[in-house]
């Protein structure tokens, strides 16, 4: 196991300094002056001169470029321009935001694609199949933004059931301690059900805005998974030694047919991770995705390279944290690898 988390580290390291050299170059590459906007419209060009060598952008791309290195070597992710804070702090502060956005937004997609592509595959042609098809092409079809701007519409403006989407608080709650930055297991570490249920309804319309995004490629991969698993021959020796239909779905099927799932949902979080940018737009949420927007519109470089970074991180960690489930699902797997 050791060996395996150890292997795939290394792998990992020409990617991550790929995602660097890229995200570097990119940035030099989009429109607008960094320093011009920080100067503001009635600065002189000389004052916009001497603010883009403050903020070394007078030199060459390679100088820049092994500036930029040498900071990343000792934690310095540079400072925002918008902001004026190191851009670690920054990151520390929003991505607990997104990553509890992101997660329950998972756990939403994956409490009802999975039993609904179970028991789609367990009643062929029946309407529960039908039934999913249509949630799956829907959710294929609607755009994350659009669903968001759909349900606050509905849900809020008309209805009144959800809370506005104004963040991960409304007004009249303050936040809880902060131990972890998940405002959910803070205030249940600290004993404040109040403002978990304030940040749990806080959390539900955009979670679900996500989860209806991801429907699609999880129902379907458990769908087809289970099909293709329940025909194969174990499965028919299972049924003819009289076990009862709910062990050989759940105890036999649904673990061999786990595995292209597990791989589904890797794909699936990054999706999430992409997507809860334009989301967390959409309900004013002060996650990560909210931050490297700005820093975009602003040519603010600093931030938008530590979001690519920090994203290639997690996409790092993903990857072995489905490597290691793998192994636990089917312990064959650490032995071929």
């Amino acid at each position: 196991m050791l060996l395996l988390i150890g292997k795939r580290l290394l792998s990992a390291i020409p990617s991550v300094i790929g995602v660097l050299v890229v995200t570097f170059l990119l940035t030099r590459a989009l429109p607008g002056d960094p320093a011009a906007y920080f100067a503001g419209p009635a600065a002189t060009p000389q004052a916009i001169a001497e603010i883009r060598k403050s903020l070394g952008l007078d030199k060459s791309l390679p100088e820049q470029f092994v500036v930029y290195v040498k900071d990343l070597a000792r934690g310095d992710l540079g400072n925002s321009i918008a902001t004026g804070r190191p851009v670690l702090e920054e990151v520390r502060s929003r991505l607990p935001a997104s990553l509890e956005l992101t997660l329950l937004g998972l756990v939403v997609s994956v409490g009802i694609a999975v039993p609904l592509g179970v028991l789609a595959a367990t009643r062929p042609g029946s309407w529960i199949d039908h039934s999913c098809r249509v949630i799956t092409t829907a959710g294929v079809s609607l755009p994350a933004f659009f669903t968001g701007l759909l349900l606050i519409y509905v849900l809020y403006y008309l209805l009144g059931w959800a809370p506005a989407p104004l963040g991960r608080l409304d007004i009249f709650n303050s936040a809880p301690r902060d131990i972890t930055g998940l405002y959910l297991v803070d205030s249940l570490l600290v004993g404040d059900l109040e403002t978990f249920w304030a940040a749990l309804k806080q959390l539900l319309l955009p979670a679900f805005t996500l989860a209806v995004f991801t429907l699609a490629p999880i129902a379907r991969m458990t769908r087809a998974s289970m099909l293709e698993v329940l025909s194969s021959d174990f499965i028919r020796t299972a049924r003819a030694s009289g076990l009862s239909p709910g062990k050989v779905v759940y105890a036999y099927a649904f673990r061999n047919a786990m595995l292209p799932v597990v791989t589904t949902l890797g794909m699936v979080f990054s999706f999430l991770l992409g997507a809860n940018v334009l989301v967390e737009k959409v309900f004013s949420w002060p996650g990560i995705g909210t931050f490297a927007i700005e820093a975009l519109i602003a040519s603010d470089y600093a931030p938008i390279q530590g979001f690519v970074l920090t994203m290639a991180l997690m996409y790092v960690l993903l990857n072995l944290a489905i490597d290691v489930l793998y192994i636990v699902i089917d312990p064959r797997v650490g032995f071929e690898a």
